[in-house]
């Protein structure tokens, strides 16, 4: 991507190939202004990824001037006349993407030497301290992060980590978004608890070099991959949205919450039409997936303190294979209020889950619960209430003990007062 083709006049905007997804032609319709007001009307934290891969120093440079700078210069200068007199003042920025594979092939020991020198021009400007991001492992590539934890250290913010979900293990066929057995839904959910593996891992691996753990990983890159819906084009990776995946976002995100000190930034790939999508569109119609609503009932932890929690959980058992049952996060906000995030991926069974909670002082518990009768149900156009929350009633106080009944394949959020 090259910034500058995308400023100025739509209409005189250069027109480019997208050879990496399907070969079609991209106008450049969409660039920094427009994503960038985007993030403001939706009110989220931009995140800009640097071409390192094809593109120069020089050019990333000036893309984080004509951002972030506050004074006058040529570049603050075109900035104003493209309409934004104030720099934008981004902060999340990623030196590249994918270095490893299509971000330019590259060894862990090439790329460090490469972030080094782009990040040396990546500037901070006034009230504009980049928090600048490496490139990092795919997967469980463990050496990919010994050598960019050695050779770059704390000239990096953070460290990216990209995982996907994908059903059948292979990237070949990856199995369908909802025509799957309970079998194929097993395979899916072991898949996704290697995330619980892969950031353990590399944490411990960042903990050789910063013990302090001032470096993030940050997994910016995760959710659920099938194959592509019927009928669309393979290479815009289109995907419906089931129950599945709202348990899989809910096991994912307790999975981050857990690992907080570590984990400080993590966004799920894609967001809209693409992938584990948040938002369906079709024409001016929109939908709300599974997925959307676990991140609506998850948004309470966000700013909030992790809880320690402790749980016995059974096991999910299909053939001879087992996965525990339940997973839980937990967090306390500024107000003193405790929430507790509980996914239950049994798909034949409800459990019982008793824990103490000594420590915190609490009279009442109230939730929400995210499930469906069966772990294939989507929200589709013609019908968008399918899988949505409603309130939970299966939680009470004994004692200082919380005992909850979780429905099976269900996804909880409780609050404690």
């Amino acid at each position: 991507y090259h910034w500058r083709d995308g400023i100025g006049a739509r209409s005189q905007r250069p027109k480019m190939i997208n050879t990496n997804w399907g070969n079609i032609t991209e106008d450049n319709s969409f660039g920094t202004h427009e994503f960038l007001e985007l993030c403001s009307l939706i009110g989220c934290e931009p995140y800009i990824s640097g071409n390192v891969g094809s593109g120069s120093v020089e050019e990333m440079s000036k893309w984080i001037e004509y951002l972030n700078f506050d004074g006058m210069s040529p570049l603050s200068t075109l900035r104003n006349e493209n309409g934004r007199s104030k720099p934008w003042n981004v902060s999340f920025f990623g030196i590249g993407n994918e270095s490893w594979g299509c971000g330019g092939n590259m060894t862990p020991e090439f790329y460090s030497d490469q972030f080094r020198r782009y990040s040396t021009y990546a500037r901070n400007y006034p009230n504009a301290k980049l928090k600048r991001i490496a490139t990092g492992p795919n997967s469980g590539d463990y050496n990919w992060t010994e050598v960019l934890m050695k050779n770059v250290g704390n000239r990096m913010w953070g460290l990216s980590l990209h995982y996907y979900t994908i059903p059948s293990g292979s990237w070949g066929v990856k199995g369908s978004a909802i025509d799957f057995n309970e079998k194929e839904y097993f395979a899916t959910m072991k898949q996704c608890m290697k995330m619980e593996e892969l950031v353990t891992r590399h944490s411990t691996v960042m903990d050789k070099y910063d013990p302090e753990k001032k470096i993030a990983l940050v997994v910016d890159e995760w959710g659920i991959w099938t194959d592509v819906e019927k009928g669309t084009n393979p290479a815009f990776l289109y995907q419906q949205n089931s129950l599945r995946d709202a348990l899989i976002a809910g096991i994912n995100l307790n999975i981050f919450n857990n690992h907080a000190e570590r984990v400080k930034a993590a966004n799920l790939a894609q967001v809209v039409n693409v992938l584990q999508s948040i938002v369906l569109t079709r024409g001016n119609d929109i939908l709300l997936t599974p997925t959307y609503h676990v991140f609506d009932m998850y948004k309470v932890h966000q700013d909030a303190k992790l809880l320690p929690i402790q749980i016995n959980s059974p096991d999910y058992v299909v053939g001879n294979e087992k996965l525990a049952a339940v997973n839980v996060s937990a967090s306390q906000d500024s107000l003193g209020t405790v929430h507790i995030s509980l996914v239950n991926m049994d798909a034949n069974n409800s459990v019982t889950i008793r824990t103490a909670l000594n420590n915190i002082n609490w009279k009442t518990v109230e939730g929400q619960i995210l499930t469906a009768a069966k772990f294939t149900d989507i929200n589709s156009f013609e019908n968008k209430n399918v899988v949505v929350p409603t309130a939970f009633k299966g939680a009470k106080k004994e004692g200082n003990d919380l005992v909850i009944v979780l429905p099976k394949l269900s996804v909880v959020m409780l609050e404690l007062k």
